[in-house]
């Protein structure tokens, strides 16, 4: 191995002690007081080498933002190459995110911090600019899905970009973890199962646009059997089968 790839290898390893360090000391204490300074410290690094690699607090939340997507990308391919019609992998797309934040709790709140105007322009450009460009197979599978949707006859968009259908879904699902992350909030509203409530709402979603087959949202047992079938054979390896 040569010195310039030596180099390489020791910046990786030295960039995934900080990113490790900073994971710890959000388990223990959470985002707002996180500071790089202990970050560097508990690394045992000075802090200007930590600022060799993030330029900025900000900076390095986002690229823990970024460890997370390869898996989330991951369970969205899985989704796309599933064998069922395009309705049933749309409602997939629904269950990946569910397990998705199931499995990564802190992932959740570190990409809802990173995600406010000031959080987000605070980080790099170059970083802002690979996160972007990371994320973009999130939203081609998913408008891939709708397409072939619409070329099977199950989906009349009429004249609605899919990207467009694809918000709701999106806002719905991103509002659940919202309010289940906020403790004691659904408790208010005996909401007992939020996620299989997010479920419903977005198959009414797909109903009101006529996307077929129907769906009952209210028949729960139907609902249910979808998203054990879901599990079974898409993410058999990341659930319990009993979520």
């Amino acid at each position: 191995m040569g010195t310039k790839e030596r180099r390489q290898r020791e910046f990786a390893e030295r960039e995934q002690c900080f990113l490790q360090e900073a994971h710890e000391l959000i388990d223990e204490g959470g985002l707002l007081p996180l500071q790089m300074s202990r970050i560097a410290e508990r690394a045992e690094y000075a802090v200007g080498t930590l600022y060799q690699h993030f330029a900025s607090k900000e900076d390095l939340l986002l690229a823990l933002t970024l460890e997370g997507l390869c898996e989330h990308v991951d369970m969205f391919r899985r989704v796309q190459q599933w064998q069922a019609r395009p309705r049933d992998r749309m409602m997939a797309i629904g269950v990946a995110d569910m397990i998705f934040v199931r499995r990564h709790p802190q992932y959740f709140r570190i990409a809802q911090y990173v995600f406010c105007d000031a959080v987000w322009n605070a980080a790099s450009a170059e970083r802002r600019q690979k996160f972007l460009r990371e994320s973009e197979p999130i939203s081609e599978i998913v408008v891939s899905i709708i397409s072939e949707a619409v070329a099977q006859g199950d989906l009349d968009l009429r004249g609605m970009h899919p990207m467009q259908l694809v918000t709701g879904m999106w806002a719905t699902a991103v509002g659940t973890h919202n309010l289940v992350h906020a403790e004691g909030v659904l408790e208010d509203f005996n909401v007992q199962e939020p996620y299989l409530l997010m479920c419903q709402h977005q198959q009414a979603l797909l109903n009101g646009y006529q996307w077929q087959p129907l769906v009952d949202p209210l028949d729960q047992s139907r609902l249910q059997a979808l998203i054990q079938r879901i599990q079974s054979e898409v993410f058999h390896d990341l659930c319990d089968h009993h979520s």
